[in-house]
Order: C-alpha cells, then structure tokens, then sequence
C-alpha cells in the first residue's frame, strides 16, 4: 500500500489529499516552495479520485490543497518578480543610472 492509498485517521480520505492541504497552507508564507508540491499531490489525488483508485472522501482536502497550491505557487512568483524588480533600482540607484530621472 502506497502513501496515497492509506487512509486518514477517520476515513476522511487519502494521506496525499491530507499532504497537499498542509504544504498548501505552508505554502502561503511560511515555505513558499511547498506550494508547488501541494499543487501536484493536489493534482495527482483528484485525478486518483476521478479514475475510483481513491475515496473521494478526500476530493475536498485534495481539491483545498491543489487551489491553496496554485495560490501559493502564484504569490511566489509574484515576489520573486518584487524583488527582482527591487534589486534592479537599487542596482541601477547605486551606480547612478538613474539620476538623470
């Protein structure tokens, strides 16, 4: 038996769908790069769901973890693009490109 294919405590679906709800909320600020895992579990469960090779107990954990995913994977890269954009002024302020402006 697979990680994904024992259940939870109460029969309330799949560890995987269980996984991606938690790396998606650790997703959101605390380990942006979960994020990206819970978005794929999230993912791979719902389809496991969709063929009967899980309970679709867990479509709603699965489905929390795959939205809180793609959320997550968005605000990283949305702050990756922040800093990025941050570290070109003040590389362009520090070496006085920019003091015709």
């Amino acid at each position: 038996m697979s990680i994904g294919e024992t259940k939870a405590a109460g029969g309330s679906g799949s560890t995987k769908a269980t996984v991606a709800l938690v790396l998606g909320i650790l997703g959101l600020g605390f380990c942006p790069p979960t994020a990206i895992v819970a978005w794929i579990l999230g993912k791979q469960e719902l389809n496991a769901i969709a063929r009967g090779e899980s309970s679709p107990k867990g479509r709603g954990l699965a489905l929390a973890g795959y939205v809180l995913g793609i959320i997550g994977a968005a605000l990283m890269v949305f702050w990756i693009i922040i800093i990025y954009v941050i570290a070109i002024i003040c590389v362009g302020v520090g070496s006085g490109l920019l003091e015709n402006f």
